[in-house]
């Protein structure tokens, strides 16, 4: 029997593999809601315990060895030593959300009710205004708009969007080695998230681990400025790029063997019927820094790269692949387009499919289990021939999917997988 590792490097390479390849929790758009597994953990009767927030705009919760063991995980994810907010990941303790549930979070993790909303702060510093909130009865946070839009006519500064763009320092250099190390050990295809690569990023663009962040960062005026300021952003690309690249060059020779596939961008270019930009002006925009990091990658490392793009894409595909990206996420079948078997026999010999394992959007949230169970052979039995596919949701596991339902995903790819 195939290792994780060695079954997503057979997939990778587009060859078949003993059985489909699995990813629950390994990158941040491949992740299951704490609420979930915090069920999910009592349904197959686990330690009744807080669950490890890891990444706490979107609320993930932790895939801990147990569930790994339990599902036959073939990936791993390693992030960095802090999270979106800033907060080093490190002294984790118990609190309260404000759905009741208790998890782990960061000492430092401070929160802030006010009229029903629950704000939390940059660094987990209460001096300064709050950078994100959960709205009542919400389950995950929203960026805060903390900068004006600026003026079209003003002479901006590049370097205000490069504040959190930095070289890696020494301390973290060696939290990389040691992680990196510990994630080959577990026999898993390990999948780094080391970060400064996310260009353009609208998750990215607020930088809501900065206390006092500058330039373009409100939503509306950097999509904006990607027509009006193209050459700008152009030169911000070019700096961000390049501080990257020094970075990953770092990591490489300390623990590049460790690594399989680097996670690279989570920048969206489709919506659910179209796109926001044709493939020409996609070229235009990001081309030049995409090549840079991706061909950097391919010649220096065995390293491959993951591009996360949501929506109907498929008029975008060609240009991705042509940018040096060999794994598209999360395969959003229910967009325009996307139609599995189209995908695959168009696209499924030049890139590898990590996603499109089951419709998050309709079927999995509002389906029979019988139902979810059928997506699953069908999706399984279109994408999983002559490998490029790892299996796992089209996004995120929301909080609010039933849970029988979550369980028949869990079960039906088990099933497909002996």
């Amino acid at each position: 029997m195939m290792t994780g590792k060695e079954r997503i490097d057979a997939v990778l390479s587009h060859q078949e593999a003993d059985k489909i390849a699995l990813d629950f929790g390994a990158t941040p758009t491949t992740g299951i809601h704490v609420k979930q597994i915090a069920a999910l953990r009592q349904h197959y009767g686990l330690e009744n315990k807080p669950v490890k927030v890891i990444e706490p705009f979107q609320m993930l919760g932790e895939v801990d060895d147990e569930l790994a063991k339990l599902w036959n995980v073939d990936a791993i994810g390693v992030s960095g030593t802090c999270d979106m907010m800033g907060h080093r990941q490190e002294n984790f303790v118990e609190k309260r959300m404000p759905c009741g549930q208790v998890v782990l979070l960061p000492e430092c993790f401070n929160m802030k009710q006010e009229n029903g909303n629950t704000y939390i702060f940059p660094q987990g510093d209460t001096n300064v205004p709050p950078s994100a909130t959960m709205p009542e009865s919400g389950y995950f946070f929203d960026a805060i708009e903390r900068v004006p839009a600026t003026d079209f006519d003003t002479e901006l500064k590049l370097e205000d969007n490069l504040e959190e763009f930095t070289l890696i320092s020494d301390n973290d250099l060696t939290y990389w080695k040691g992680a990196l190390n510990r994630a080959r050990a577990t026999g898993r295809s390990v999948v780094a998230n080391i970060g400064g690569t996310g260009l353009g990023d609208i998750a990215l663009v607020p930088a809501m681990s900065l206390k006092n962040p500058k330039g373009i960062r409100a939503i509306a005026d950097w999509y904006m400025s990607t027509m009006a300021r193209e050459d700008f952003l152009h030169e911000i690309f070019e700096r961000q790029t390049d501080i990257a690249i020094q970075n990953l060059d770092k990591i490489n020779r300390e623990a590049g063997k460790c690594i399989d596939v680097i996670y690279i961008c989570g920048t969206d270019f489709g919506t659910q019927d179209s796109q926001f930009c044709s493939a020409d002006a996609l070229d235009s925009l990001y081309g030049d820094a995409y090549r840079k990091v991706n061909n950097w990658i391919h010649q220096n490392t065995g390293w491959k790269t993951f591009k996360h793009c949501c929506g109907a894409i498929v008029p975008l595909l060609d240009k991705l692949i042509d940018f040096g990206f060999d794994i598209v996420n999360p395969v959003q079948i229910n967009a325009a387009g996307m139609d599995p078997q189209f995908l695959k026999a168009n696209f499924g010999s030049k890139v590898t499919f990590w996603g499109g394992g089951i419709d998050t959007q309709k079927v999995l949230p509002l389906a029979t289990p019988q139902q979810v169970k059928e997506q699953v052979y069908q999706l399984c039995d279109i994408f999983g021939t002559h490998g490029g596919f790892v299996f796992t949701s089209i996004h995120n596991i929301q909080a609010n999917v039933p849970l029988e339902n979550v369980v028949a995903l869990m079960d039906a790819i088990s099933e497909v997988r002996k």
